[in-house]
């Protein structure tokens, strides 16, 4: 049974889901659609990679996954299938994909499925669905697109160090209010070393100045520094929202500065 799952920022309040979960049944009925997440924010194909990049691991190699976010055609934005350590990954080659790999990609692949004139809106049904369902009924890419040399590449914000300072900034604020940074844990680690450090905030007494290894190490309320399952610096209030009592949104800088002994 293949497994095909979906990011978009299509959202729950249209029958825009509905549709594309229709025209995927309708065309392989033995599909098992999994909904990664569809309240990406419109167009916000960073948001997209960041959740997909963070989920597609846990399924099994062969699966295929759409990526329904800023999906339509533009003059230097094609419709792609990247193959990418035994999955497949459907979308506009708007840069999302480079966004999401940490290595080269094994196969790419320029689509061919052309939509019709009326149906030129909806790419995630009528370009998408398709070439889910072909390679879910068996079929390979090479039948169904143009092999590739690279697509397109957009550059990540990376977290960068000097003097005795990172600075990174937030990348996501998740359901609980937990702000997630991109201050990935080796350059924590490699940069700091054995030094103590603050994470500082507007207010000095929201300051924080450890590491924790579970949101429980701390008593309820109590804020707390840990990385996470992504490996990437959170900022969190056990059981708390963490965003709302810093006043943090997504892009605002986070300072970690370390201390000489």
């Amino acid at each position: 049974m293949a497994i095909i799952t979906l990011t978009t920022d299509l959202g729950l309040k249209d029958h825009y889901v509905g549709v594309v979960k229709g025209s995927i049944l309708r065309q392989c009925p033995e599909a098992q659609i999994i909904d990664i997440s569809h309240l990406i924010p419109p167009y916000d194909i960073m948001e997209a990679a960041f959740t997909l990049k963070n989920a597609f691991m846990d399924f099994p190699e062969g699966s295929i996954h759409i990526i329904g976010v800023n999906p339509e055609i533009e003059v230097d934005s094609d419709h792609l299938m990247v193959l990418y350590k035994g999955h497949y990954f459907i979308g506009a080659d708007n840069g999302v994909f480079s966004l999401i790999l940490d290595e080269e990609a094994d196969e790419i692949y320029e689509l061919n499925i052309s939509p019709t004139e009326e149906d030129l809106t909806f790419p995630t049904k009528d370009v998408f669905a398709k070439a889910a369902c072909h390679i879910a009924k068996g079929g390979t890419p090479a039948m169904i697109g143009k092999e590739l040399d690279e697509f397109k590449q957009r550059m990540p914000f990376q977290a960068v160090s000097q003097d005795n300072v990172i600075k990174g900034m937030v990348i996501h604020i998740d359901h609980y209010g937990n702000i997630i940074t991109n201050v990935e844990e080796t350059l924590f680690k490699a940069f700091g070393g054995a030094r103590d450090f603050t994470i500082e905030f507007r207010r000095g007494q929201y300051d924080i100045k450890q590491i924790s290894q579970a949101y429980s190490d701390l008593p309820e309320g109590e804020k707390l520094a840990i990385f996470g399952s992504s490996k990437l610096l959170e900022i969190a209030i056990n059981k708390g929202n963490a965003a709302q009592l810093l006043g943090r949104k997504k892009a605002d800088t986070i300072r970690i500065v370390f201390h000489d002994r």
